[in-house]
């Protein structure tokens, strides 16, 4: 089976979408990633995309050029306070884009509340034909594989599923079974990448590496071998390498290439 891969937005984050668009299509993979709302709970305001009717053309007609599709959109935060019809905006965009998925965090410590919040934004977007992946992140209300499957299954909504990412998956036990435990259909797309296996553990240093420190997938200290065996080989594969040192010395094009490669070789040698 030809796995399909999906360039992710902070693999190539200083390019506009049309422009990722264009190199994810001209670097071999099938699919992109968008962000249309920020990922730190920061005040930062939606991104262009979003908001500016030129922008979101731009995107189309670079879709409509290269026939390569949106993957996900990112990123929906479910807080406390979150009313799911306030993001019909996103959807609309999301819809727009023609997007199959959206990561979504929790940012809940109230897990009753919490599943509440997912299964009413879930039925909501799944009328925008999207899913609604529920990335676990140890920083957030939803810490953990078995916290994400508990959340999603109990929402109840069949467009629900469970984000796994390498590197939260290496920081939170880096179990294969937590992933197996994942019901096939609940899982619509991975994301990988590779980190340091020397880590500072503190919410500061692990938000420093998921957002800037990540490396090549191969040349860090992830399982991603056992990572990757866990997971269906049916599914997308996001390729995230959110890295200030690669930003820094690679072009997008060439971060695009690099990392696909680098992912392909993981896979092609498990």
């Amino acid at each position: 089976m030809t796995r399909q891969f999906s360039l992710a937005f902070l693999t190539v984050a200083d390019l506009a979408p049309a422009e990722a668009i264009r190199v994810a299509a001209e670097t071999g993979y099938t699919s992109v990633g968008l962000r249309l709302l920020p990922a730190a709970a920061s005040g930062e305001g939606p991104y262009p995309i979003l908001t500016d009717k030129a922008v979101l053309a731009d995107a189309q007609a670079a879709l409509a050029e290269t026939g390569i599709s949106v993957g996900d959109v990112e990123i929906v935060r479910l807080k406390p306070e979150t009313r799911p019809g306030d993001f019909k905006p996103f959807l609309e965009c999301a819809q727009a884009l023609g997007a199959s998925k959206i990561l979504v965090a929790g940012d809940d410590t109230d897990h009753s509340r919490l599943t509440q919040t997912f299964a009413a934004f879930a039925e909501l977007a799944a009328g925008y034909g999207l899913t609604s992946d529920l990335e676990f992140m140890p920083w957030t209300g939803v810490r953990n594989a078995a916290q994400a499957l508990a959340i999603v299954e109990a929402a109840g909504q069949p467009s629900g599923g469970v984000l796994a990412d390498a590197l939260h998956w290496d920081r939170t036990g880096r179990d294969p079974d937590d992933l197996k435990r994942i019901a096939h259909e609940r899982i619509h797309y991975f994301q990988i990448c590779d980190a340091p296996a020397e880590y500072d553990p503190s919410d500061a240093g692990l938000i420093a590496i998921a957002r800037g420190g990540r490396l090549l997938p191969g040349e860090g200290g992830i399982d991603l071998h056992s990572f990757v065996r866990a997971l269906p080989d049916d599914v997308p594969v996001s390729v995230e390498i959110a890295s200030a040192d690669l930003m820094r010395r690679l072009t997008p094009r060439e971060r695009a290439v690099q990392a696909l490669a680098a992912a392909r070789h993981v896979i092609e040698t498990l």
